[in-house]
């Protein structure tokens, strides 16, 4: 079986683009269906629109009813038919981009991927993710060539609400973790072979840039800005992470996301916010390091990505709704069996019914790194960045405590490890959680 890396032919990424779209798009094709929701076309209908004045294309706009479906794809098949129209510009979020690439395909045209936020790396794949019209997976519409372009606007982009980019870094975050377990089984990647050195490459760049960029961009993100940071964290979510996942392969997160999609008390969470939770219950599965395992954690509970099943809105939890969505993600043909272990619905259970922090834990934890991240600016001598963050206290009984970020973090995520005079770490924590850290 071959090698086989698969990408859009071009890509374009920076501040102001989409004004140039016309320019763009007058080079395949001489009337678009430009598929936009009706919000998205409030906010840059106009600038879209004037970017076409003076080419050699005309446009029709058209509204996205909401889902990535059957029924939606062949709507708009009609409406390109009946307009006479020979390409497709998807504008906005994951589920618009899948849908015009699906009808691009169907009617052998062009498309031009524009998206407006960065929350999956839907963008520059030849696929469409199907669902039902009530919001379930249905399945993986593989495409024979990924678009023809993808118009990244990244000042449309820091628009958005940071949340959105977030839920992109969960999308990221499965991506070298997946490709990591399809080369270790060996399986077929979704580029239909075995996955190159540079598809393997730019999934762990992809990774590395969210470790080294993710907190940065979010604390800027929310403050309004587009800083080099924000850049190189659209570029992971949308462009690496993009080839990364499609000729690295999936594996176990996104087989997990989509049993989550049985459980309608998920559906308002977005897609990236459920693969990085998946990612944890990947990890879990492989047993990986304690180390490793953290670390994930770690950054998802500092960026505000879901480590909890009340965060991905399951309030009421029962065995039977968890072995619903492991029974699920253990569908004959989903990505799960790309793991080079045999996978079953009861291992994928207790994987995500792991022992994890509570919900008031997890949010103790984030008052935590923002505590540090606002200290991190000081200086700090070469014995502290080795081991951690010290970090000291004094309890509601009147004796001080000392110990590392590890520990600190090991304490959080296992309540019944004990330090000093009997008090847990958490215990402690919970008197004074912002006044008593120094570091």
């Amino acid at each position: 079986m071959a090698n086989i890396l698969n990408s859009p032919s071009k890509y374009v990424q920076g501040a102001g683009e989409l004004s140039r779209l016309g320019k763009y798009a007058e080079g395949y094709g001489k009337k678009a269906l430009i598929l936009i929701s009706a919000s998205g076309y409030k906010r840059i209908g106009s600038m879209v629109e004037e970017s076409f004045s003076g080419t050699g294309c005309s446009t029709i706009f058209d509204y996205f009813n909401g889902e990535c479906c059957k029924t939606e794809i062949n709507r708009l098949i009609e409406v390109m038919e009946k307009e006479g129209c020979d390409m497709v510009i998807g504008i906005g979020g994951g589920k618009i981009l899948d849908t015009s690439k699906a009808v691009a395909y169907y009617r052998h045209t062009p498309v031009i991927i524009c998206p407006t936020i960065a929350s999956t790396d839907a963008p520059c794949s030849a696929l469409s993710v199907i669902y039902t019209e009530n919001g379930v997976f249905e399945e993986y519409l593989f495409l024979p060539a990924n678009p023809n372009m993808v118009l990244m606007d990244t000042e449309v982009i820091a628009k958005s609400p940071a949340r959105l980019t977030v839920a992109g870094m969960g999308d990221a975050l499965a991506t070298y973790f997946e490709a990591r377990a399809v080369q270790a089984k060996d399986a077929l990647t979704c580029a239909g072979g075995r996955g190159t050195l540079a598809a393997h490459a730019l999934a762990k760049l992809c990774f590395d840039t969210l470790m080294e960029e993710g907190v940065k961009a979010k604390v800027a993100l929310e403050a309004g800005a587009c800083t080099a940071a924000v850049e190189k964290v659209i570029e992971a979510n949308t462009l690496l992470s993009g080839i990364g996942f499609e000729s690295g392969g999936l594996a176990g997160a996104h087989a997990i996301h989509n049993g989550f999609t049985v459980l309608e008390e998920c559906h308002h969470m977005y897609h990236g916010e459920k693969v990085a939770f998946g990612t944890i219950t990947q990890l879990v599965l492989e047993d990986v390091s304690a180390d490793e395992l953290e670390d994930i954690i770690g950054f998802c509970i500092e960026v505000g990505l879901p480590v909890t099943l009340k965060e991905l809105g399951i309030e009421e939890v029962t065995k039977e709704k968890i072995m619903a969505v492991a029974e699920a993600a253990c569908a004959e043909t989903d990505t799960l069996h790309n793991m080079p272990f045999e996978v079953t619905p009861e291992k994928v259970y207790a994987a995500i019914r792991r022992p994890m922090p509570t919900e008031d834990i997890s949010k103790a934890c984030k008052v935590f790194f923002l505590v540090l991240r606002r200290r991190h600016s000081q200086p700090a001598d070469e014995s502290l960045m080795k081991m951690g963050v010290i970090v000291e206290g004094q309890s509601g009984g009147g004796f001080r405590y000392r110990m590392t970020l590890k520990e600190q973090l090991t304490a959080l995520f296992n309540p019944g490890i004990q330090y000093q005079g009997g008090e847990s770490c958490v215990q402690l924590f919970f008197y004074e959680p912002v006044d008593v850290l120094r570091v």
